[in-house]
């Protein structure tokens, strides 16, 4: 465990506020307008609270209020808290995707934390892309920081039966589409969807990575699945206060907790979660930020033996909220223990190891947090296939996917890119039936451009209305967390930039074979390499703003999508005065 730092001393905040210079009183002056007495800067930590709300982050929409209870405990322990409003990437509103501002927030919130008198840090979070952004910003610049998150929303109800958002969403579009419901019950569904504040109810990728973030040290044991209402997620923002400052006077920072352990703890988390594909590409990216040498082969290596235990839409059953009555995330965690696929003495922001935080946890329900015997899945990792069709790698969730076809062989059907294929999937005349494999390009990194949820392609209504709910599905976008299906991601390299996806052609016969990790295209290498040579861009580029610089920057899925001059490099947190 590491050795806790010398107190008092000298903090870094004191840098613009210590000592009786003009600088220093240039600083210190300016701030003494909103009222704070002098002793306040006598050498305490200073604790920026860097909070994603925004009134068009939804899930985020109730954090100004918990920022206030943060708040209340860093005053408790001694600090001086500063509220920060930082980017927001709203996956629910942004677009073309909230993907694509995943860096930007990254790098905009790594330059807020450098730039100013911050001795350690609160990050507030909840939608999908906020929390990979903001511990990709803390790693980057390696103060002491704690995450908190926003919690889920409650269950939500449809005619007596559990809705899940997201999760619903895909399930109902596809039953108007089969006929099966009307559009009108359809608008009615959409009032029970979401009923509460908070993050997605199902295990979708907000909820995956609040528990991410507690696998791999960076929240308080218990954090991920309290709901976003309930009077517990005021107390944890609470405490998450006062633990800041005691981390900053320990200078417990994250790269004493994220290490190449913690990275692997938090993989075999997501495969006992049943956790979203995302998980991929944001702890890719954040342990580049870390310096950590973390790849698909460890994803492979580390989940492939994890059954997922956690019976939650939608691999399972029940929501976030039943997770959190079962006991949340410890019980988890306390599971991968006693499996021994838990290292035990990864220290986390509490100081403590992992282990000590939930060696005495119970689980309250069996039902929502399997025993092994009884798992959803045996094999629950997100599964990593190679071949000819993804030379680098193509992720899949074989928890939310269907048995029969994770060995399959079809016809592919191809879409160009999302335009062309909304453009024909409802047309009667597209040749198409559920033994084919529906194939789509330009969705990636660069190709959409920001890799896009569009990866969980709606079958054709024609075969929807033959009661058909599943077919082999191929891209290089990602999927939302709360979708599922026999779906392959995250194909690289991306077609946009020349990977073998790009040359596909319908009629190809492509065989995907996930006991044996495969994915072929069954063509000659001869052809292959003819097509190849043959192969033009045919996406569009972007002219000008940060849509082109993260065109000419952004790296492939398999390393993170992070930005290549963003990767891998701390630098200091402590510039010059300009004054």
């Amino acid at each position: 465990m590491k050795k806790k730092a010398e107190w008092p001393r000298r903090l870094r905040s004191q840098e613009w506020y210590g000592g009786t210079s003009r600088d220093v009183i240039y600083h210190r002056g300016w701030m003494k307008n909103q009222g704070y007495p002098h002793d306040l800067f006598d050498g305490r930590p200073v604790i920026g609270i860097l909070n994603t709300w925004s009134d068009m982050t939804p899930c985020n929409g109730h954090l100004r209020e918990l920022a206030e209870k943060v708040k209340a405990g860093i005053w408790e322990a001694g600090g001086f808290p500063m509220e920060v409003p930082v980017f927001s990437a709203s996956e629910n509103t942004f677009r073309p995707t909230a993907m694509m501002y995943r860096n930007l927030a990254a790098l905009a919130i790594e330059e807020t934390i450098r730039g100013q008198p911050m001795d350690g840090c609160v990050l507030m979070v909840g939608c999908d892309k906020t929390t990979p952004s903001l511990i990709m910003a803390a790693a980057s610049v390696d103060l002491p920081s704690i995450v908190v998150t926003g919690g889920p929303m409650l269950n939500g109800y449809f005619r007596g039966e559990r809705v899940g958002s997201g999760t619903h969403l895909w399930k109902f579009s596809e039953m108007v589409k089969a006929g099966e419901m009307t559009q009108e019950e359809f608008l009615e569904a959409e009032a029970s969807m979401s009923r509460s504040s908070g993050t997605c109810n199902t295990m979708g990728t907000a909820s995956t990575m609040a528990s991410m973030a507690e696998a791999l040290g960076m929240a308080l044991s218990g954090n991920a699945a309290i709901p976003g209402v309930d009077s517990r997620r005021k107390v944890m923002a609470q405490i998450t206060g006062r633990r800041i400052v005691q981390m900053v006077k320990d200078d417990l920072k994250p790269s004493d907790i994220m290490t190449k352990q913690a990275f692997e703890n938090a993989i075999r988390t997501n495969a006992a979660i049943g956790g979203s594909t995302n998980a991929v590409i944001h702890l890719l990216a954040m342990a580049g930020r870390v310096g950590i040498d973390l790849t698909l082969d460890d994803w492979d290596r580390c989940g492939r033996d994890v059954p997922t235990i956690v019976n939650l839409m939608p691999s399972g059953k029940y929501l976030m909220e039943e997770f959190f009555y079962a006991g949340g995330l410890p019980v988890v965690l306390k599971r991968l223990g006693e499996a021994g696929l838990l290292h035990k003495d990864a220290i986390t922001v509490s100081g403590e190891t992992v282990w000590d935080e939930v060696k005495d946890v119970v689980n309250w329900n069996e039902d929502v947090i399997l025993p092994a015997e009884k798992a959803l899945t045996q094999s629950g990792g997100i599964v990593v296939v190679r071949g000819n069709l993804a030379p680098k790698g193509a992720v899949l969730k074989p928890s939310a996917a269907s048995p029969h076809l994770l060995t399959h062989r079809g016809r592919a059907v191809v879409f160009e890119d999302i335009d062309d294929y909304k453009a024909k999937i409802n047309d009667d005349a597209l040749d198409i039936d559920e033994t084919c494999v529906m194939v789509m390009k330009n969705c990636g990194p660069k190709g959409y451009p920001g890799m896009a949820e569009v990866g969980n392609m709606g079958l054709p209504p024609k075969v929807l209305k033959k009661g058909i709910t599943d077919m082999v599905r191929i891209s290089d976008a990602r999927m939302s967390g709360t979708a599922y299906g026999t779906v392959v991601l995250h194909t690289s390299p991306e077609a946009a930039v020349g990977g073998p996806l790009a040359v596909v052609k319908n009629g190809d016969m492509i065989e995907l074979d996930v006991p044996n990790r495969r994915l072929h295209l069954d063509i000659s290498e001869e052809e292959l390499a003819r097509r190849l040579a043959a192969w033009t861009p045919n996406h569009d580029l972007p002219a000008s703003g940060y849509a082109w610089l993260h065109q000419q920057h952004v790296q492939g899925a398999d390393t993170g999508a992070d930005l290549d001059f963003l990767k891998g490099c701390r630098g200091s947190a402590v510039g010059k005065d300009s004054h």
